[in-house]
């Protein structure tokens, strides 16, 4: 099994840099487990408190439970993957049951801020772009599919995405194996990256 980590900011276009390589691989050969889904519940919380949770802070994330969850994949066993709710900021009862593939993705912001976490992936890639085409991808998602305000979004970007993604999410691109300018337009590191996959995988 080959497990790739895909990090880089909010709104940088990791999963269509996700969606463009399970693409290009054969069908049923890739697993993806989103980082966003081992978010802690936090349904218990009133509306405003839920408006104040720092999603791009490292200890917003359920860290050991992915990680055994990775570990568990390794050993060829399904796992019951969580589903988190954006909206009312809870998990559902209900899991996913993800199989493990030839190939596993890992998906998030965050991910190349954890060590224990670094060292089981085989191949690590940060997407990295603009800032200002990263806000403009932001408030569209957010206002759609997470049901904020237009000035929801633009206040929890200046206190928690912006600080966050200069003080853990940039430094730790540091920790990338390839960088992937533009996210994914860009064609020709996608292709050297799905080339090196196959090649790993001799398929």
């Amino acid at each position: 099994m080959l497990t790739i980590g895909i990090a880089g900011g909010s709104g940088s276009g990791k999963t269509t840099v996700v969606k463009k390589i399970v693409e290009a691989l054969p069908e049923d050969a890739v697993a993806v487990v989103p980082q966003d889904a081992y978010y802690f519940d936090n349904g218990h919380l009133s509306q405003e408190e839920k408006l104040k949770i720092n999603f791009d802070h490292p200890n917003s994330i359920e860290w050991p439970l992915l990680i055994q969850h990775l570990k568990k994949m390794k050993l060829g066993k399904t796992i019951p993957m969580p589903r988190y709710n954006y909206v009312t900021c809870a998990r559902a009862i209900d899991t996913i049951p993800v199989q493990p593939k030839k190939v596993v993705i890992v998906e998030g912001i965050l991910l190349m801020t954890q060590p224990e976490l670094r060292d089981r992936l085989d191949i690590k890639l940060f997407v990295a772009t603009d800032s200002d085409e990263r806000l403009i991808r932001i408030i569209k998602r957010d206002i759609i599919e997470r049901g904020r305000s237009y000035n929801d979004v633009l206040e929890h970007y200046k206190i928690y995405v912006k600080p966050m993604h200069q003080q853990f999410i940039e430094p730790s691109k540091q920790f990338a194996d390839v960088i992937i300018p533009q996210g994914g337009n860009n064609k020709v590191a996608i292709e050297m990256v799905v080339s090196r996959i196959k090649m790993n995988l001799h398929i």
